[in-house]
């Protein structure tokens, strides 16, 4: 068999392969020029390129002053509100006196105190009780009576006397005008004193203090 000739194509087919290949030139022609112009990679490479910042570490502010040391304020001592305790009184500041109830004695029995006085400026405790109470009496020299030769059940009391008081013996002791003795107390039939005029006096103590001066008084 013989070869078949070559159909040609018309030259519509032509142009339209031409209009074709025309068409994908002007395709990769334009594709490269908006990747010239837009470089869509450069926002990649920057942000490689870009340098991460530093991490920022804490900061201590220099120069701040850190709190002084103090030390602490001493406690208050509580004070006490009550008034010093009042101490013993100095014998030199009490002033003890006697005291007769009476100057002429006809039949009745004598009554005696003693008055004290705090001279000092201060003040004291004192025991007034009978323990330290001392009661003589004499004519002349004689001593016809003494409060303790037969005292009974003698107590002590001790009392503040504030600066310049004076205090008095409140129950008055009785004198039977008989001459005691410690062996005798119990006698009823102990001499008696002279009347008729006759002068007493009468003496104190209390404790260690001692009466300036006596009292006299008469018996009947």
């Amino acid at each position: 068999m013989g070869d078949q000739p070559r159909r040609r194509h018309s030259p519509a087919v032509y142009r339209r392969r031409r209009l074709v290949v025309l068409l994908l030139a002007l395709v990769v022609i334009g594709g490269v020029v908006w990747a010239a112009v837009a470089q869509p990679w450069r926002g990649l490479t920057d942000a490689a390129e870009q340098p991460k910042p530093a991490p920022t570490a804490a900061v201590t502010p220099v120069g701040t002053p850190s709190p002084a040391a103090t030390t602490p304020a001493p406690t208050p001592q509580p004070t006490s509100t009550d008034p010093p305790v009042p101490q013993p009184c100095d014998p030199e500041t009490i002033d003890l006196v006697p005291i007769v109830h009476g100057e002429t004695f006809e039949t009745k029995p004598v009554t005696l105190g003693m008055r004290l006085t705090n001279t000092g400026s201060v003040d004291c405790t004192l025991d007034v009780g009978t323990s330290k109470q001392r009661f003589v009496i004499t004519s002349g020299q004689d001593t016809w009576w003494r409060s303790t030769d037969c005292q009974s059940e003698p107590s002590d009391m001790v009392v503040t006397l504030t600066a310049g008081q004076t205090v008095e013996s409140a129950a008055p002791l009785t004198w039977d005008r008989t001459r005691s003795d410690v062996g005798t107390c119990a006698n009823e039939n102990r001499p008696r004193a002279p009347g008729g005029g006759a002068a007493y006096n009468l003496t104190v103590e209390l404790g260690e203090i001692k009466g300036a001066k006596s009292a006299q008084f008469y018996l009947r």
